[in-house]
């Protein structure tokens, strides 16, 4: 058999409802690429983050991190990493906004918020990775992976608009959840993330499994052969995707039983 990619974003998909990994899915990813196939897993959390659940799965793993700015190899190589231009992250750290929306920067290897949010710890609450809170006057405009808005959709739907209209098309706009609002350099996306790994490592597209359940997971499922969203997913997700495939909901391991179907384990 052709080895085959197997790329899956986390929260909402490969991850439980507890934000951690299920034993079946251990199983199942170990067996997998003990076989001879690949594993990507590609999320909008920070790069170390990430690497915790890559740790427990204690398998090879390329990690493509929020939300595509960049991509880590097995050994922890840093293969790619696209910043936000530093005159739009200055806009976009001074543009209005609700007390109750809270500002995140992602930076190579640190996570600041603009003030204390217990909220925003509990989905890391597996992994230990914490923010530090930076005044806003203070926070850095170099070496920005991602810039997150968190707080109530409709606060983040006018804040969404007044960055489309900053930008102009220079600034990668999308949602991780209705609460959270993610901004990335122009052009950068979990697929071309992908499609710039799958050049390096000489994997075709077409060999790829893809698991995703929200907006920012779009481009890469549609970039492979074999997509597939979760029951659990942004109800724009089938409208998006065409031929992909529903699965089940990411709180019953469903990507860990789709993969055991698929590969005959």
């Amino acid at each position: 058999m052709t080895p085959r990619l197997i790329v899956s974003d986390l929260d909402g998909t490969l991850l439980g409802s507890d934000h951690r990994l299920h034993t079946d899915t251990i199983d199942v990813l170990r067996t997998l690429v003990g076989q001879g196939h690949y594993l990507v897993l590609a999320s909008g959390r920070h790069y170390a983050d990430m690497r915790v659940f890559r740790d427990e799965l204690d398998v090879p793993a390329h990690l493509i991190s929020s939300n595509g700015a960049y991509t880590h190899a097995p050994d922890d190589q840093l293969l790619e990493a696209h910043h936000v231009d530093p005159r739009l992250a200055a806009r976009l750290i001074e543009l209005p906004r609700p007390q109750n929306v809270r500002l995140s920067l992602y930076m190579d290897d640190a996570w600041y918020i603009d003030a204390e949010s217990p909220s925003h710890l509990e989905m890391h609450a597996a992994t230990g990775f914490v923010y530090e809170v930076v005044p806003p006057e203070r926070m850095p405009t170099q070496g920005i992976g991602k810039i997150l808005y968190g707080g109530d959709p409709e606060a983040l739907l006018a804040i969404e608009t007044a960055i489309r209209d900053i930008s102009d098309g220079a600034l990668h706009v999308t949602y991780s959840t209705p609460q959270s609002l993610e901004i990335m350099a122009g052009g950068v996306n979990k697929g071309v993330a992908l499609a710039a790994l799958l050049e390096r490592i000489d994997v075709r597209a077409e060999h790829c499994l893809a698991f995703g359940d929200n907006l920012n997971d779009v481009e890469m499922l549609s970039l492979v052969g074999e997509p597939h969203f979760m029951l659990n997913s942004h109800p724009e997700m089938g409208g998006h995707l065409g031929s992909a495939r529903q699965i089940g909901h990411h709180g019953e391991a469903a990507v860990a039983v789709l993969l055991r179907e698929r590969f005959g384990l």
